[in-house]
């Protein structure tokens, strides 16, 4: 928390130059007409500030107990906790017994808050109000989208915040905060999207809060969000009022139309029920017995919302839906995928031809909708921990490169002179290039390669085939014949080829940067340590100039994206590992 400056009283105490006799003159000087209760509110004021500098002070620590928030432990002192909140006297009393002296006692949030969750800066402010008794403002950080265009007045991470200040204010029984965040909560139902209602109904269902739930409860049953998602995200209770408050659509005067609609509904649920048992098989059998499509039963949609990435795959592979396909809302998969924010499932849909330019209902895109739901902490998360780029950030990069080019169907074929006829020299090339990529960028390589089911296929054996290997023989399965192993490395070819092909689609600069490089005899570069001393710095010089021709190249791929920030990919964390990794190569 930042130290603001002390408030000034207004009141002077001055001592006399004859301190010895103990004579001391004391001065006050209130400003205005001198009205005591003038006194009392610069008094309250210091007292306020006083106190929450024990939150603050970094130069002494009189805490005697720790709350772990997010794995992160606050320092708090239980009298103040306990004489501001019922709930923490009682807990406090409760254990006072069992606390060992001259020990802190440690609680985890998670164990003291029954519903929801409290992140780290939400608890932060909490604990600035119990301390203060002043609500500080919001940190945009995690208050705020990463939307330029969004006026963050109702967004998903603004909702968010407030909905968590409601677990915390309610859950601890601070009736005063509660009240005040009732009335922001209440300013965001009509403002926000309707599935970003759904979180501030459930915490007023778990507070019980009266009117907030009547009014969110209303707000969704006016809208035309599917039955699945109130059965998925509410109460059972709460989404069975819901669907009673809902018109009846249905005729008077048609008798068969209520049964043909409850036939077709039964046979929508064991669809996505089977998808929820990640069983494909049943869902082809359910299929085949049932006049019913995977469309209308929107079975994609379910799948990337609700499902494994590995059964939204599987599901894809059946060819059977309409990638594109809108609900009732608008919404294609495209759009649901960009609300889960699993990067696997974006790209896997981009690459069967999903549509990032398609837009819902309400004017949204799909990567206007990732953005709206990323908090600029999760966004800049991996350039402040140094660590790999985090999903959040590489969704919103690969829709923001889809639309911004014109992409052709299918992956990029790869074009080489070293691609000849022979299928060794075409497997030594891919498992070269996806090898080197992985030191580059190893989130973005993984990612491809799970997208390209690499992991299924056998890896190619590199060093045998590379120049200086020691020709050693390796174990041979006899019983396998010429005809399995070339299916085999087939396989293994057409998994890679897709890899490359990924980075070529997303990461142009970055991929010419490496046909270079892989057009000038790549394998003996990895061997950094090997040859003559000349051959060695040869190699090295030629290693170092890689690396600032992948850094340049990448920063191209990032400028067309128009936005200041460091890269989104890993380069930057894995450039500083990458000669003790080649070494180990």
């Amino acid at each position: 928390m930042e130290i603001s400056a002390e408030p000034s009283s207004s009141i002077s105490f001055t001592s006399s130059s004859h301190v010895s006799n103990g004579s001391v003159s004391l001065k006050i000087s209130v400003p205005g007409s001198g009205n005591w209760p003038n006194l009392e509110i610069v008094s309250l004021t210091k007292l306020s500030y006083n106190l929450g500098q024990l939150l603050v002070d970094s130069y002494g620590d009189y805490s005697d107990a720790e709350i772990v928030v997010e794995g992160i432990p606050v320092g708090v002192h239980r009298c103040i906790l306990a004489a501001r909140s019922r709930f923490f006297h009682d807990l406090f009393k409760k254990e006072k017994d069992s606390l060992e002296k001259e020990r802190k006692q440690k609680y985890d949030i998670s164990d003291i808050l029954p519903h929801g969750r409290v992140c780290y800066e939400a608890f932060l402010i909490f604990l600035s109000y119990l301390y203060t008794g002043k609500l500080k403002p919001f940190p945009p950080e995690v208050s705020t989208c990463v939307d330029n265009l969004c006026a963050h007045d109702a967004c998903r991470p603004a909702v968010n915040f407030a909905v968590e200040l409601m677990y915390a204010s309610s859950t601890f029984q601070i009736p005063e905060l509660a009240s005040l965040l009732q009335r922001r909560l209440l300013n965001f139902v009509d403002k926000a999207l309707v599935e970003d209602v759904i979180p501030i109904l459930v915490v007023a269902f778990h507070c019980q809060i009266s009117q907030l739930l009547t009014q969110c409860i209303h707000r969704v049953a006016r809208s035309d969000l599917d039955s699945i998602l109130l059965e998925k995200e509410l109460p059972f209770e709460v989404a069975e009022n819901i669907k009673l408050l809902r018109p009846n659509s249905q005729a008077d005067d048609d008798n068969v139309a209520p049964d043909v609609d409850l036939l077709h509904e039964k046979r929508v649920r064991r669809i996505h029920k089977a998808l929820d048992s990640d069983d494909i098989e049943l869902v082809k059998l359910l299929l085949t017995e049932s006049n019913i499509t995977l469309d209308e039963a929107y079975a994609l949609h379910f799948a990337v919302a609700y499902c494994d990435p590995k059964v939204v795959s599987e599901l894809l592979s059946l060819n059977l839906a309409d990638i594109n396909l809108q609900n009732a809302r608008g919404y294609t998969v495209l759009h649901v995928a960009a609300m889960r924010k699993e990067p696997s499932i974006v790209v896997s849909l981009l690459t069967r031809g999903a549509r990032a330019s398609d837009m819902t209902l309400d004017g949204l895109s799909a990567v206007t909708i990732c953005r709206r739901t990323t908090r600029p902490k999760d966004y800049h998360a991996k350039t402040e921990q140094g660590q790999e780029a985090n999903k959040d950030r590489i969704c919103i990069d690969v829709l923001e490169r889809e639309m911004r080019v014109n992409p052709i169907a299918g992956c990029v074929s790869i074009i080489s002179p070293l691609l000849s006829d022979d299928l060794h020299v075409k497997l030594l090339y891919l498992e070269n290039r996806v090898s080197f990529a992985r030191l580059f960028f190893p989130t973005e390589a993984k990612l491809a390669m799970e997208i390209a089911h690499v992991e299924t296929t056998s890896e190619f054996p590199v060093h045998l085939a590379s120049r200086g290997s020691s020709g050693n023989l390796r174990e041979v399965d006899l019983n396998e014949t010429p005809i399995m192993r070339n299916k085999r490395l087939l396989s293994r070819m057409e998994a890679l080829t897709k890899t490359v092909g990924l980075g070529q689609r997303y990461f142009p600069h970055c991929s010419q940067v490496l046909d270079k490089f892989m057009e000038d005899d790549l394998p003996d570069l990895f061997y950094l340590e090997k040859g003559t001393p000349e051959e060695q710095r040869i190699k090295r010089m030629r290693f170092l100039e890689l690396k600032e021709d992948v850094q340049k190249a990448f920063n191209k791929d990032k400028a067309e994206f128009h936005r200041s920030g460091p890269s989104s990919s890993s380069t930057s964390s894995s450039m500083k590992n990458v000669n003790c990794k080649v070494r180990k190569l």
